[in-house]
């Protein structure tokens, strides 16, 4: 039994759709299907009837929700238990992106450098969908991560505060020749090489929404390459492999040497915030010194930008 397969459960119990659920849950329409199946297997017990559509649960699927839940809350409530044994006082653990734990938090995190100077600061760097369960989860005190247009209903509680701590925008690259000019050009008689952020990860289902559903059907588009990490999509972009979409924050050097060009022809970019996440009630004495650090100098840019 494992905890993601619960939470796939309830998921697909809430979205009633094996083609809506998979997406809540940063995840490829087979894997979750085949999770579901592994979630059957161990139960002994069909919880779906496949052959229904809309959803229909059988009635061991009916029963086991109420006992999913209970099961997944039993799961977290443990584990935060026995980790919070083991947490140090003087330590505040935030969950994040790699993008962010790279291009962002090291500048952010200095400018409260006096506040955190006894206090160990524990970076767990995994993705998204992970970093967000594990905040939920109790595992970590905060939660540091790229968002748009709120798109993260499980963050929208009363439970759970935010601050947004910054900017960053998704924009397509490719490296320059050496006249300045863009290696490749968006027209209609171009197939566009594109490296490409991997389907079921959180720019994988931004870029395809939000971008390129919405270029003309005659410009062709190739993915040539396929990665979860923007510096591996960055490292093939600067060897002129293609086309990809990152976050400004990893190619501003680049992009000021001239040794990459942004592509706007044809091509949209996506603004991006930077939320800071905590939860209201499980907070450390360091942690909530942080967060009212970090209200401050919000608050303080805010009162600057309106004046």
């Amino acid at each position: 039994m494992e905890l993601k397969w619960l939470k796939d459960y309830l998921a697909l119990v809430e979205q009633g759709s094996f083609s809506r659920a998979p997406a809540s849950r940063f995840v490829t329409q087979p894997a979750f299907s085949r999770r579901i199946r592994s979630l059957e297997a161990w139960l002994g017990v069909s919880l779906v009837e496949r052959n229904q559509y809309p959803l229909v649960l059988t009635a061991a699927g009916d029963v086991f929700v109420d006992r999913a839940k209970t099961m997944a809350d039993s799961m977290l409530l443990c584990r935060e238990q026995l980790r919070n044994m083991q947490h140090q006082q003087n330590e505040i653990t935030l969950s994040s992106q790699q993008t962010l734990a790279v291009s962002f938090f090291p500048n952010w995190i200095e400018g409260f450098s006096v506040q955190l100077a006894d206090t160990l600061i524990h970076m767990k760097t995994i993705d998204l969908h992970e970093a967000v369960e594990t905040f939920l989860g109790g595992s970590s005190d905060f939660l540091l991560c790229y968002n748009t247009a709120n798109i993260f209903k499980q963050l929208q509680v009363d439970e759970v505060e935010s601050l947004q701590v910054g900017v960053d925008e998704l924009i397509p690259v490719c490296l320059a020749q050496t006249d300045g000019s863009a290696l490749f050009k968006v027209t209609q008689l171009q197939t566009l090489p594109m490296l490409s952020h991997t389907p079921e990860s959180f720019f994988g289902q931004l870029i395809a929404i939000q971008c390129l559903s919405k270029l003309s059907p005659s410009i062709k588009i190739k993915h040539c390459y396929q990665s979860s990490l923007s510096e591996a999509l960055k490292a093939l972009v600067l060897k002129g492999k293609g086309i990809a979409y990152l976050p400004r924050s990893i190619v501003e050097d680049e992009l000021r040497t001239g040794e990459l060009v942004l592509i706007q022809e044809l091509l949209q970019s996506v603004p991006l915030q930077i939320i800071l996440y905590r939860l209201k009630h499980s907070q450390s004495v360091q942690a909530q010194q942080l967060w009212e650090q970090v209200s401050k100098t919000v608050g303080s840019r805010e009162s600057e930008v309106a004046s």
